[in-house]
């Protein structure tokens, strides 16, 4: 049995108002554009469950109303951050539990450590995941699969006025760590998820997935793995052990060094779109090995990735996001 997913960051897909005016006009036509080209992407990729992330307010539901409704019946948006972006997914399958919003802190991270720089300049503390993470969970034929989507605070770096460039190098170095310490504490809680489903659920399989605004091979990724050891490209993959009932598997390993990112920013490449499952999604073959999923990033599908730099207002007019959707395909 075949089940495939795919998560892709679609770099402020927010509905605008069609006004009077020439901008206005640019405007709607611009958005009409995207619509069409994430319309196309995901209809030529056919993912069973597609997690987004960057959505603005009812975006999603438009989305799936113009893949039409019978298409990808299950939708469900997350809570947005204090600039209305928020995750979200739509999926082939019913839902067959209601989704969960993970918005809040929950331990063990020190919620008062947690500190964001307001506009002003204040510094505040916060018990909210900058955008929040949604658990949705599916039917695969017998197995039961929770898919949790989450958007980690990214590694751009807003200082006071919402300016994103200072030159008070102590500033900076201290927001950066602000910076590093929440996505940290996002990617802590959603592996406590992660955790409680493996542990309530052993017989379950478990994919989480979405932006991790950092490298496969970065801490605040390795965070999400659980059990060191036994990762796609060690030698103890094929043999299962104790610390598998609670390991997830990046499959971002399984692509290509050479074609492996999703993103590039000024002209280096990164893996920031990540899927990762458990033990149950790489289920044994008549020789006892596990079956490795089909996976790629289709940074061909949209004619190439720009190179980014580190101020977003440059990316308002942009059609075509600065992400590549990335896709896994099961066999279960």
């Amino acid at each position: 049995m075949a089940f495939s997913v795919m998560t892709w960051n679609v770099e402020n897909f927010f509905l605008v108002d069609a006004g009077d005016d020439a901008a206005a006009t640019e405007d709607a036509r611009r958005f009409e554009q995207k619509l069409g080209l994430l319309t196309a992407t995901i209809r030529e990729l056919a993912p069973d469950v597609v997690a987004f992330q960057e959505l603005g307010k009812d975006a999603l539901a438009l989305l799936q109303q113009t893949l039409g409704a019978n298409l990808y019946p299950s939708m469900h948006e997350g809570q947005p951050d204090r600039r209305g972006i928020r995750v979200g997914v739509l999926s082939k399958l019913p839902f067959v539990q209601p989704a969960k919003d993970l918005s809040q802190f929950t331990g063990p991270v020190p919620v008062d450590q947690v500190k964001v720089l307001e506009y002003s300049g204040a510094l505040a503390t916060t018990s909210q995941l900058g955008r929040g993470a949604v658990r949705v969970s599916v039917a695969v034929g017998p197995l039961q699969v929770h898919l949790i989507t989450c958007h980690l605070k990214s590694k751009l770096l807003t200082f006071p006025h919402g300016r994103f460039s200072t030159h008070d190098e102590v500033l900076r170095a201290q927001v950066a760590a602000m910076a590093l310490f929440r996505r940290a504490a996002e990617a802590v809680e959603v592996r406590m998820e992660t955790t409680r489903l493996l542990t309530d659920h052993p017989q379950d399989g478990v994919i989480v997935l979405g932006d991790m605004n950092d490298g496969e091979e970065a801490a605040t990724s390795q965070l999400l793995l659980g059990p060191p050891g036994s990762q796609m490209n060690t030698g103890g993959f094929q043999r299962p052990d104790q610390g598998d009932a609670q390991r997830l598997f990046n499959t971002a390993l399984l692509i290509p060094p050479a074609q492996r990112f999703s993103r590039i920013e000024h002209g280096q490449p990164e893996m920031l779109d990540q899927i990762l499952c458990s033990q149950h999604l790489l289920p044994a073959d008549q020789h006892g090995k596990r079956q490795l999923p089909e996976v790629k990033s289709y940074t061909e599908l949209v004619n190439g990735l720009a190179s980014v730099s580190a101020d977003p207002k440059l990316r308002h007019k942009s059609i075509v996001p600065d992400h590549a959707p990335v896709v896994a395909r099961f066999a279960l």
